[in-house]
Formats: structure tokens, sequence, C-alpha cells
């Protein structure tokens, strides 16, 4: 379809806020009281969609900055649109600040988005995010709501800058800090890199999970065309604010929810996309709980990311898969709708997006204007897609690696694991120059999944001190963790079942042989299977983590990774659908 089909639009008596506004009850009179209590009269709402703006702003979430004041500019176009905004702040989840990790309250803020559009007067949304989990958590709260909504993406950041040399949030991080350890770059430069890494609002301007997830969004159908790629502090930003206030007013009229919009196409478009970008890991574990949101019939699985990566090659030469350029670079290029027309004989082009067209119309005759920055598919940075998915007796529901950001000698490979059962025993270690390590071994970190650490970001496991200081900048990772979309390196991640619960990876021990086979996507212990039983007879599992508030709620709710880490009971499938709230 090229438009949204011609449905009746909506009457003003249709509104879902007129069930709060419109009766002539004590009620509701009430409702309209303690409207007219903050400044407003019935000439604001009455007959007008009530637009939601469901704002992530905080005083520590440096990515979303900003949104203090593009609030303001969302309004303006709602506003402009016939509309009556309402600010809605929601949970904010500041990747670097939050601890022990934001993939822990990621749910929480997708059952805080879903409540608010529920328990409120409002009749569509606009979600205002762009830090990491931002993206999928007030995407995830909507859809299972179900009213009509606009993404509006936060934008990147400004490239960093140290010795005229760019710098690219948490890949140099990583790159410069190896150097500090090896003793090349003294404290003095080290504090110019912190200061120079991180220079204007907006989200990391590497290909992190914020920006693959912005992308993601996009290519799904969730935001304006070429939303995603504008920086943070481009002038485009603010009108691209407004516009999606204008947008969110007219989809109301036009009933389009995301049950009238959303098919498996959108999904598996999100899945091209993300490859084609050299994506972060984590989208993986976000596009499937948000796929899962949407309905059975619009759920994506790990075959179909390992598939995608077989066909669509990587093309943003983006830090950390690429080695050159930063998101500014990318937008300038040409942005998401240059990369999405390239690869747009991968895509599901007939799929509806929130302007009511659809994406093969949105992208149509989008440009590239720079071809090593969005590079031809005759000529990719990488030939497979971002991400592989390997299975073996040793991860049967899935590991993930990111082979087109790891060091190509790694992706066949056997090796000693060198294991640990967390992370301070861990960094003990590599931090011992003695530690009895090779580059040729494998280390292992478990206990560290959704259940065992609320999946942290510990995944790109720290290189032996010993071995820094000899130039190994790589060597094969193991673990039940994530890792940040900023990073890079032999890092095999998500491994699912997590030890935590008795999965494969609680039975290792040091000395074992493992062994690693991205082409064939193979992973398995080198141990047989009656050492394997009675190792498994031995083992007893860790004592729970949380004996009461919302981590007890997490422990005993949460799916494993390769389903979503979702909350059983707020996916689709898990009960009937939850009726409006009763107004007495």
């Amino acid at each position: 379809m090229n438009t949204a089909s011609p449905a009746a639009r909506l009457s003003p008596q249709d509104l879902r806020s007129a069930r709060w506004f419109a009766p002539d009850d004590l009620r509701s009179m009430g409702h309209r009281s303690r409207f007219m209590q903050m400044g407003y009269g019935p000439e604001d709402w009455v007959g007008k969609p009530v637009i939601a703006l469901v704002n992530t702003w905080s005083d520590v979430n440096q990515c979303h900055s900003h949104f203090k004041q593009r609030v303001d500019d969302v309004k303006r176009g709602v506003l402009q649109a016939g509309g009556f905004p309402v600010e809605l702040p929601a949970l904010s989840l500041s990747e670097p600040i939050v601890k022990p990790t934001t993939m822990l309250y990621r749910n929480l803020l997708a059952l805080e988005t879903e409540e608010l559009l529920r328990s409120h007067p409002v009749d569509g949304a606009v979600l205002m995010g762009g830090c990491d989990k931002t993206t999928p958590g007030l995407v995830m709260g909507a859809l299972s709501m179900g009213l009509p909504f606009v993404y509006l993406p936060a934008g990147p950041m400004l490239r960093g800058n140290w010795k005229g040399r760019p710098l690219g949030s948490g890949s140099d991080t990583w790159k410069y800090w190896d150097e500090r350890r090896a003793g090349r770059i003294t404290d003095a430069q080290w504090l110019e890199v912190e200061a120079g890494i991180a220079r204007s609002h907006g989200t990391c301007m590497t290909m992190g999970t914020a920006a693959t997830m912005m992308g993601i969004a996009e290519a799904c159908g969730f935001s304006l065309p070429g939303a995603s790629s504008i920086p943070a502090a481009d002038a485009g930003h603010i009108r691209m604010s407004a516009a999606c206030g204008r947008r969110a007013v007219e989809m109301v009229w036009e009933a389009l929810t995301p049950a009238r919009m959303l098919t498996r196409a959108h999904f598996l478009n999100g899945i091209a996309c993300a490859m084609a970008m050299g994506c972060s890991t984590n989208a993986i574990i976000h596009l499937i709980a948000m796929s899962r949101r949407a309905g059975a019939h619009c759920a994506v699985t790990l075959d179909d990311f390992d598939a995608a990566s077989r066909r669509v090659p990587v093309l943003a030469n983006i830090r950390p898969s690429g080695d050159t350029y930063l998101m500014e670079d990318f937008f300038y290029a040409g942005g998401l709708p240059g990369l999405l027309e390239r690869i747009r004989g991968h895509l599901h082009t007939e799929a509806l997006t929130v302007n009511g067209r659809s994406l093969g119309d949105n992208i149509a005759g989008a440009e590239v204007h720079h071809d090593d920055v969005i590079r031809p598919l005759e000529r990719p940075i990488y030939a497979e897609g971002a991400l592989a998915v390997l299975r073996g007796n040793l991860a049967p529901d899935g590991v993930v690696i990111k082979p087109s950001a790891c060091a190509p000698h790694l992706l066949q490979h056997t090796g000693r694991a060198l294991v640990f059962d967390d992370y301070p025993s861990l960094k003990a270690a590599t931090d011992d120059p003695d530690l009895d390590v090779t580059a040729d071994d494998i280390l292992v970190l478990r206990n560290a999944g959704p259940q065992g650490a609320g999946m942290p970001e510990w995944g790109m496991l720290p290189i032996p001190v010993k071995l820094v200081r000899q130039g190994v900048r790589d060597m094969l990772r193991l673990s039940d963790a994530r890792m940040s979309g900023t990073s890079y390196g032999g890092c095999l991640l998500h491994c699912a079942p997590e030890a935590f619960v008795g999965g494969p990876l609680a039975l290792v021990r040091t000395g074992d042989r493992i062994t690693v086979d991205v082409p064939a996507r193979r992973i398995h212990l080198e141990v047989g299977d009656e050492e394997l039983a009675a190792r498994r007879a031995a083992w007893t599992p860790p004592p729970p983590r949380y004996e009461r508030g919302y981590g007890w709620i997490y422990a005993r709710h949460v799916r494993q990774a390769d389903q979503g880490c979702d909350f059983d009971f707020l996916e689709t499938g898990f009960g009937a659908p939850v009726p409006e709230p009763a107004i007495y």
C-alpha cells in the first residue's frame, strides 16, 4: 500500500478524551474543573485531539538534555494542527549513569508508558526518547496500549575531538583506555579525552545502541522520514519536533493505530536496516521484544536476524564497524533514507509508516552524497550483516557476535576457557600482570544474564593488562551479558539460557576447550556428554539476588535473551486485552 487506507475520519465525539470531558455529569465536571484550575478552558480541549508528550527528560540524562526545550517545539506542532498537547514525564534512563544497568528498567519504562497512556484522557502520543533503552521501552509500552503515536528520536551528539582527531563515544573510550593501561597516554591527556569526547547534547554519535534503535524505529515506520539521523544540535531537529506534533494530531483523526498499521514486514524491515547500519548487538533483544508486543503475527526471532545477516551487507562505514566516520557524517551523507534506498531490494517497501505513506514512497529518490560513508551494495565494509547467531551445546538458544567489529582471525578459533563467576573477580584477574593467560584463551564471564545481574553491558570483557602490554587488542570473550553498541571485538554475548538459571554456561570450567566457528554458526564446548551430565548433577542454583521490590518482580517474570527479555505478563499473548478505564 502507498498510503493509509481511506477509512472514515474520526468525529470529535469519537475522541477517546471525550469520555473524560464531554458528558454532562458530575465526574466530567470534576475533570473540566481541574483543567480550568490550571488555566485551560473549554476552547483548549473541546473537539480537539489530546496528544500526550511522553518526555524522558531529566537532569541526569545527558542524551535528552535538549528535551526540556524540544517539548515546547512538539507542543507548538500540536497546537498548529489543532490539537491539545499535554506533557507526561516518564522514567528517564541515562545509559552511563543508571546502575546496575538500564536494562533492568527498560520494562519498567514500557509498563509506565502503557499505563500513562491508558489512565489519562489522551487520544495519541509523541514519544520522546533516544538514549539506549528509552526507544524500545517507549515503543513497547505504546504498542501495548494501541493509541496512534509518533516516535521523536533525540538525535546523535556532535562528533568529539581531541588534538584534531575525531572521537567517537564508547569506541574511542575503550581504545584510549587500553592505551592508558599500556602506559602510552598520560593523566593530563586522558583528561583532555574526557572533556572532548562528548561535547553537545544528544546520544552517542557512534553506531551504538542509541543510533541503532533510533534507526530501527524509523525503518519500522514509527518515525517521520529522516528523523533518526538529524543531529540533536541541528536546527532541523527543532523543525522535526514540531512536525511530530502536527503529525500526531492527524494520526488521531485518521485512527492510524498500531493494530491498523503493523505487520511482521515492519519488523523485518527493522532487521534489514540494522544489518546495513552495522548495528549494536542490543538490537536483537529490543527488536524481538518490540515485535512480540505488536502481537504474535508480528513476532521476529533470532533466526530472522541470522537469515538477514547472510543477505544484507554492512554499508554504513560508521564506528565501531567502520573505522573512520561518525553519525554526524552519516547525516551529511544522506542519513537513513539514503541507506534504506540502497538496500531497497531487501525491504518490504509496501509497509505503512506513521506519515500515512509507505516506506518505499518515503525513501524514493533519497540520495547518498558520500559513497565512503554509506557504501554502495557492491562495495560494502562487510559483505555479510553486522550480527551472527551461533548455536551449540554451550548455547542451545543462541549466542550473538558482531563479526563486522571483530578481528578476522577470531571468527574460527578454539581456545582454553578462563572462567569467572562475577565481574569483580574478572576485573581483579585482568588487572593482574602475572595472570596465566594467552591471546588464544577465551575469557568467560557468567551469572551476568537477565536474572543473574539484570544483563548489564559487561560483555566487552577487559583484555588482561598482561596482553595489552604485549600489544594484544582483541581476543574471544564469552558471556551471558550484553555489551555497549559502541563496543567492538570478539565478544560472544547473550548466551542463552543464562548460567544463573542453569544454562550450559554454568557448567564450563577453566581449562575446558571451546570451539567457535562463526561462518558455520557453531559454538561447542569440547567436553563429553557424560562429564557434562555429572557436572549438571553437582550444580546448585545461586541464591536469589532480590528478595523484595522491583528486582523481585523482574527476576520472576523476565524472559531469556532470545525472547527479548520482556516480562511474560506484559507480552500481548499473556491475557485478554486490557479494557478502557472505568470512569464513574
